[in-house]
């Protein structure tokens, strides 16, 4: 078997792999299909995030795939089911820092428990779209902080992934007065594909202008600012956060979900004549079975999300597609994914 493996600072290899024996708590998962996130590219960017000096980082913590091999002590699963991993509910954070990474033919989950670390998949539902439970829980978490109803005007900053799943359920929930906004121009005919009712490049526009047009102008304290009810920030754009707070009205709401390596400028003067407020939201600590409900009627609206498919033995090649700007989710597929 193989396994993809941080060694150092831009450096990711395919290595061989020899799985460790299953104990009596532990399943193992035959993958069929797994996303490739941001948050990989990132730790690629620094290194990783091994335990020890010169070690390695396993990737891949969005994934799908068919159950294995149970231990004895395991309870309410079964050889072949097919189940969605949640690496957040895992003993060794998969992906993220443990010995495992979903990129691998077979996956040694720890300790694994039915309705917490392994998931079912509903019937009808492919893997790949079963593989994009994770970032979609992600982008509802991102939402739920943002506390939205419909009749709200929100923006989305960022068009991959994580901003696409946020458009997706907040139109699900009847926020349809949703602005998209990204740099690259396939991101936002897929942002309007799902239902945001306008999308631009904020380089090229002014926010207060445009917003203004789309959500309203008001004042706030004798300074002009726009109509918008809430901002999710899932781009991690230098400058969101004191554009947010030059345009913000009254008691409007900014939830950022990007993750920021380096300190920001933080204009307090600013922001305290709007009163408005700031949040962060990280993972999805209940939001996943909501997700896998939401599947099956939802299914070709998460399925458009994917814009590239690749085998296993080219993931390389899908790293370097998925760092560019016309693409959105990347999804690696395992040998048996459409049986």
């Amino acid at each position: 078997m193989r396994l993809l493996n941080i060694h150092g600072v831009g450096d990711v290899r395919l290595d061989d792999y020899a799985r460790p024996v299953a104990g009596p708590k532990d399943v193992v998962v035959k993958m069929k299909a797994v996303g490739i996130c941001g948050s990989d590219l990132s730790y690629i960017k620094f290194g990783g995030m091994p335990a020890e000096p010169g070690g390695t980082t396993a990737l891949g913590h969005e994934g799908a795939g068919e159950i294995l091999e149970i231990g004895a002590e395991v309870r309410g699963l079964s050889v072949g089911q097919p189940v969605i991993i949640n690496p957040m509910m895992t003993p060794s954070n998969i992906g993220s820092g443990g010995p495992e990474g979903c990129f691998t033919e077979e996956l040694l989950v720890r300790e694994a428990r039915l309705g917490d670390s392994i998931l079912p998949i509903p019937e009808g539902i492919s893997y790949e779209v079963a593989a994009l439970c994770e970032p979609l829980a992600v982008a509802m978490h991102g939402v739920n902080r943002a506390d939205v109803k419909p009749g709200d005007k929100v923006v989305v900053f960022g068009c991959g992934p994580i901003g696409l799943g946020m458009i997706l359920w907040l139109v699900d929930r009847g926020v349809t007065d949703v602005v998209a906004l990204d740099l690259a121009a396939e991101r936002r005919e897929r942002a309007l594909a799902l239902g945001a009712r306008a999308a631009f490049d904020p380089t090229q526009e002014s926010l207060l202008d445009r917003l203004g047009e789309l959500h309203g102008r008001e004042t706030c304290y004798f300074r002009p600012a726009v109509g918008t009810d809430a901002f999710i920030d899932a781009a991690g754009g230098p400058t969101i956060l004191s554009d947010v707070i030059a345009v913000a009205k009254f008691h409007a709401k900014l939830v950022i979900t990007a993750a920021y390596m380096k300190p920001l400028e933080f204009p307090v003067g600013r922001m305290l004549t709007s009163e408005m407020t700031i949040t962060t939201a990280v993972g999805y600590p209940t939001e996943m079975p909501e997700v896998i409900a939401a599947m099956p009627r939802l299914k070709d609206k998460i399925a458009s999300i994917i814009s590239h498919t690749l085998p296993f033995d080219q993931v390389l090649d899908g790293l370097k597609v998925a760092g560019t700007p016309g693409s959105a989710k990347v999804m690696i597929q395992f040998a048996g994914a459409d049986a």
